[in-house]
């Protein structure tokens, strides 16, 4: 049976110190190992095939090397579980486990499953929430290094770093698309007034025709709400029994799921899509937006860039103690992206 390699090894093969070795696998290569030598460690390790002892680090290192995840429905909701997924995708790249609790709504349960992590040892934590809202802190997270996702703390001065959305920018480029195709008359079916989210996306969507010099006609904006139906009955608030030149030639809505009840709306109506309303939607959600006929342009949450972006905060919190924060802003915003497909044309002469 062949041996497993050992850290001599590594050292042997790159030719270098066996403290050396352990100083760039523990991640603290910089600024004590000559950048050659840190590459040649890695490439000697990747031939060997030789990872750290996970145990014996941790011992050596007081740290557990697990990060608590906490989150109000994630796990349980079919939404945003690519937060979790990205920041996994970080843990993991850096030696790192993750552990996942959620409390399905019911922030009554939040001091006690932090207590609950807090209990196992966990190096930091971290707390996800489907769709962008304040919260307030459970103080059990102000014990260990800690970060937001797709969330920020309610009060005036923030505890914790946060990291979300850019919706401002994302509100502003989706409707810069749709006046780039020559629309002028767009209308914008903006969710609800309880989501931090929504009005955010209505400055952006304002802020558009403002730098196009378009003006907005404020009968064509109004919440109406996030499901199927609320698209389907906003759109034919909008279309039914008008005339041609009284519609909206493009249609903006607050989520993809509002896109949905639009487009059924249209087919009601006899409407082409885009050759006589254009659609635009948001999240770019899995399963509906591609899938839509015609395929859904939509402006894409960055949401595993938010759990990649957050969870990189808290280990090099962790790995670089406090100093590394005193300078960073308490506020990561990621941006968004447009993806653009089949539903959206030139406006229709």
């Amino acid at each position: 049976m062949n041996r497993k390699a050992t850290a001599l090894d590594v050292a042997k093969l790159a030719g270098v110190s066996r403290s050396a070795v352990s100083l760039v696998l523990n991640g603290r290569g910089d600024g004590n190992v000559a950048k050659e030598s840190q590459d040649r460690i890695r490439q000697a390790a990747k031939e060997l095939k030789y990872s750290p002892n996970a145990i014996a680090l941790s011992l050596r290192n007081q740290r557990s090397r697990v990060i608590g995840i906490l989150s109000d429905e994630v796990v349980v909701s079919p939404f945003d579980g690519n937060i979790i997924g990205g920041a996994d995708d970080i843990a993991r790249s850096r030696g790192f486990v993750t552990v996942v609790m959620d409390t399905e709504r019911d922030t009554a349960r939040d001091a006690s499953a932090i207590e609950t992590l807090l209990d196992r040892q966990v190096d930091g934590l971290m707390y996800v929430t489907v769709g962008l809202k304040p919260i307030e802190i459970p103080q059990g997270m102000i014990r260990v290094p800690s970060v937001l996702a797709n969330c920020y703390d309610e009060q005036p001065q923030p505890q914790l770093h946060h990291v979300i959305p850019d919706e401002v920018t994302g509100g502003r480029e989706a409707t810069e698309h749709l006046l780039q195709w020559g629309h002028r008359d767009i209308a914008l079916l903006a969710g609800s007034e309880d989501s931090p989210a929504a009005p955010l996306r209505v400055q952006g969507y304002r802020e558009a025709h403002s730098l196009a010099g378009v003006p907005v006609r404020e009968e064509r904006v109004f919440m109406a709400g996030w499901d199927i139906d609320a698209g389907y009955h906003g759109a034919m608030k909008l279309l039914d029994d008008v005339s041609p030149a009284d519609r909206p030639t493009a249609i903006m809505c607050a989520n993809d799921r509002l896109a949905v009840g639009v487009a059924l709306a249209a087919a009601r109506l006899g409407l082409s899509v885009p050759r006589d309303l254009s659609i635009m939607g948001y999240d770019d959600e899995a399963r509906i937006a591609d899938t839509m006929v015609p395929a859904l342009t939509t402006m894409a949450l960055p949401l595993r860039e938010i759990g990649r972006a957050a969870m990189t905060t808290l280990l090099d919190t962790i790995e670089g103690g406090e100093g590394t924060t005193a300078a960073r802003s308490m506020e990561t915003m990621v941006p968004c992206r447009l993806v653009v497909r089949e539903s959206t044309g030139p406006a229709p002469r």
